[in-house]
């Protein structure tokens, strides 16, 4: 490596010097991996901890794509014929071509009986069995509420399971049924005012006779779907090319929108079974797509701030280097072969630990009941594992970058005038994200406000050592006058190691804004919709398994309205970008409002939703959408269903109500179970207590589960980048410390300088932290809530506790290591 072996050590265009090269970065990289091995524990750990915690997420994310729903009463039928349970919206963005959103249905969407007797035509076809899911209720006197509800379908319809008759007989007339296994029903019991004439195996249901099956559907001239039944030997591709071609010829649409109808094969046929499986499998990988570009983000500052601090505290053994005849590139090369070793090394071990982060993720989803829907199948073969070798070579990928951008003029480090213009023009960016957010709703906000928060993080990340001096040009004067000599110590080792400072400030700084973030966005969207709930729900009395028709026998009561629940689809475009919104709706008795619930009016009067054809909108939905009483809105109903309605009212309690409130009359017809959620009432019949409730979006339990699991790992990360970037600061300063040692200071004037700048990092930390996490924060809560974010006290000291506790660890735990200050 002599001055003139620049020959030798390769041109961009010898490839003779570039083999002669090689050797002695082998060796560099060698030397230098066995001497700073300590160093590299802190990459390595946090390479580990990354590729653990985004090869689950791949992991997760590819079960989510294999996602469907479970196929169980149509396991016999090999094509089953249903109506299309998504809508599309195409638009033309500004300057681009068409682009099409499509967003599931949770209602039911219908086809006509006439499309039975079109199958039946169909050569091939040995049998197309109509089938009806309904719900059989079992209820006492008409003032009495039900106590049990169970799912009920006709017995023909069993035999697309099939589901066979184990004791018993079939039912012959209204007041018999055969009851599914997992009832636990015996012949000759009654359930639902029914007598058990059959017990059948498969899950807990009743089944009637196909022309009580159709009374009970409630919905004459048409079925929910039908199964075909092939004749013998005819394949299933052949049968559903000619049920495609028969539906086609006929021209059959379904009872909602007009849409053609499906003919579905293999695991599409539990589409047709479990409507809630799709849309939940859709917003599952909406949510981990975010997250995992979230933790991209943070995981490329960790390892930037580590492999940067890693590097800068060798620049005088790089310019060493270079004096005795190293070129730059023989230097960067080496410290690539170096971190690759280390990273290659962690992240193989990431990918070990994201199989167990996988399974304790998926295992919590399923704990919880209700969070994910019934009957949606997360399948992870065998295969889908490979996925964890391919993060980690993404990660090493990211790694090897990251060095290569630290040491591309090694021995270099100039004024850093592009940083900063860098760090400043992202913070006017991460300013103008929120102030975008300020004029928006809803996930339009929380996207602005995230944007912003990254943006704002990355900034500080470039204008790190200039926070830090800023900070310090503050503080100089008190610890100089305070501090004693601990404080003259700490304030000018402050000023000539700025750049030292900032990078411990970095990661200080992101895990303030994002805890600071995550926990106090959730807590402000539910603390404005319980408060909204509390003042929205003014009724004395609340019931469930009944309606309002019967409520209002009850003595004392004297008004009272159904409550029923369901979605609405929203389509807008945004810049010409085509947008689905599928939000939450409420139908009601406009009688039975006054006294049971007061959505707080803005405009217009609730009681023109006696009228068909109404609808009363949200008022942030109402300001973006331009409407006022009078409007009209089109709006698909939960089974696709189009509707121009009439806005008769604006109310202000969306949060806690949906953003449309609807006729119970008008929402009713378009839902599978048109049955009322519960019932509002006012009067003095005893009752239980009104507990206040506010409608959650599709898919809100399922995100709190996913983000909070989410958070508390991608939290762990940026704790351990806190502790790992002090320990590397820590140990890149022990020579320091052991002269002072050596020049008079006492142990206890060392604790003491370590102590102020552990509270200097902690306090400059957690104020830059907060600055930069409130910005976005204040932009999404005024947007959405009309007030300002909240945090509950206890998370607040929760994170300035860890904070400090971590700062004040990775301060002094280097020193200690080396008895430096015992």
């Amino acid at each position: 490596m002599s001055r003139g072996g620049k020959r030798a050590s390769g041109g961009s265009g010898d490839p003779a010097g570039r083999r002669v090269g090689n050797p002695a970065v082998r060796l560099l990289a060698a030397r230098s991996l066995r001497t700073h091995r300590k160093a590299w524990a802190a990459v390595f750990a946090a390479v580990a901890v990354t590729s653990a915690l985004l090869g689950g997420l791949a992991l997760a994310l590819g079960s989510a794509g294999l996602g469907h729903a479970r196929v169980e009463r149509y396991a016999a039928a090999p094509v089953v014929v249903a109506g299309d349970q998504e809508v599309s919206w195409t638009a033309t963005p500004w300057g681009s071509e068409p682009r099409t959103e499509t967003a599931g249905l949770t209602e039911r969407v219908r086809i006509p009986a006439a499309a039975v007797d079109v199958l039946r035509a169909v050569p091939g076809v040995r049998e197309a069995v109509p089938d009806d899911t309904f719900v059989v209720r079992e209820g006492g006197a008409d003032s009495a509420p039900d106590t049990r509800a169970y799912p009920g379908r006709s017995w023909d319809a069993a035999r697309l399971a099939p589901y066979r008759l184990t004791d018993g007989r079939e039912p012959r007339g209204a007041g018999e049924t055969v009851a599914g296994a997992g009832l636990g029903a015996a012949v000759g019991d009654t359930v639902a005012g029914r007598e058990v004439v059959g017990v059948a195996d498969g899950p807990a249901a009743l089944y009637v006779t196909a022309g009580e099956a159709r009374r009970l559907a409630g919905h004459p001239g048409s079925v929910d779907a039908v199964g075909v039944l092939a004749e013998p030997g005819v394949p299933v591709d052949t049968l559903h090319a000619r049920v495609r071609a028969a539906l086609d010829d006929a021209g059959i649409r379904d009872t909602a929108a007009g849409q053609p109808l499906r003919a579905l094969t293999g695991d599409g046929r539990g589409g047709a079974e479990h409507l809630g499986a799709p849309p939940a499998r859709a917003e599952l990988l909406q949510l981990l797509a975010a997250v995992s570009g979230t933790l991209v983000l943070v995981a490329v500052l960790v390892l930037a701030s580590l492999v940067a601090q890693a590097l800068q505290q060798r620049a005088a053994e790089r310019e060493l280097l270079l004096s005795v005849g190293a070129t730059p590139r023989q230097v960067r090369a080496a410290a690539g072969r170096e971190v690759s070793r280390v990273a290659g090394a962690a992240a193989l071990l990431g990918a070990l630990l994201s199989v167990p982060a996988f399974l304790m993720l998926w295992s919590a989803l399923r704990a919880r009941t209700g969070v994910v829907p019934e009957g949606l199948e997360l399948p992870t073969p065998p295969w889908l594992f490979a996925a964890v070798l391919v993060v980690a070579a993404l990660v090493v990928g990211i790694t090897r970058l990251v060095v290569l951008l630290a040491a591309r003029r090694p021995g270099r480090p100039g004024k850093g005038g592009v940083r900063r213009v860098a760090g400043l023009v992202l913070l006017v960016l991460g300013v103008g994200s929120a102030a975008t957010a300020t004029v928006q709703g809803g996930a339009a906000a929380a996207a602005a406000a995230g944007a912003a928060t990254v943006t704002l993080v990355a900034g500080c990340a470039l204008l790190g050592p200039w926070i830090a001096r800023a900070a310090m040009t503050v503080l100089d004067r008190p610890f100089r006058w305070f501090g004693g000599a601990p404080g003259r110590l700490t304030a000018a080792g402050a000023g000539a190691h700025s750049r030292r400072l900032g990078a411990a400030l970095v990661p200080v700084v992101l895990v303030t804004s994002f805890a600071l973030v995550q926990l106090s966005a959730g807590a402000t969207m539910e603390r404005a919709a319980a408060a909204q709930a509390r003042a929205a729900t003014t009724a004395d009395l609340a019931f469930t398994g009944t309606t309002a028709e019967r409520v209002r026998r009850l003595p004392g009561v004297e008004t009272a309205t159904d409550v029923l629940r369901s979605s609405v689809v929203l389509a807008r475009t945004e810049a010409g970008t085509p947008r689905l919104d599928r939000l939450p709706v409420l139908g009601v008795d406009a009688e039975g409002l006054a006294g049971t619930l007061d959505p707080g009016v803005v405009a217009g009067d609730l009681s023109g939703l006696a009228r068909a054809g109404t609808v009363a909108v949200g008022a942030d939905t109402a300001e973006s959408l331009e409407l006022k009483p009078g409007s009209t809105v089109e709006l698909r109903l939960g089974d696709g269903t189009p509707k121009r309605l009439k806005v008769v009212a604006v109310y202000e309690r969306s949060l806690a109500l949906g953003e449309f409130l609807l006729p119970k009359a008008e929402l009713a017809p378009h839902m599978s179970d048109p049955y009322p959620a519960r019932v509002l009432a006012s009067g003095t019949h005893e009752a239980s207590p009104v507990a206040p409730e506010a409608v959650t979006t599709p898919g809100a339990e399922l995100n709190g589960i996913v983000s909070g699991g989410i958070v508390a790992a991608i939290g762990g990360l940026t704790v351990l980048s806190v502790l790992s970037t002090l320990a590397l600061i820590g140990a890149g300063r022990r020579g320091e410390l052991a002269l002072l040692r050596q020049v008079g200071a006492s142990a206890g004037q060392l604790r003491r300088m370590l102590g102020l700048e552990a509270g200097f990092l902690t306090a400059t930390g957690l104020l830059v932290g907060l600055v930069v996490g409130a910005l976005p924060l204040t932009a999404f809560a005024w947007a959405l809530t009309g007030g300002l974010p909240y945090l509950p006290p206890a998370q607040a000291g929760a994170i300035a506790g860890v904070v400090l506790v971590t700062v004040v660890a990775g301060v002094f735990l280097p020193a200690a290591r080396r008895g430096l200050t015992r």
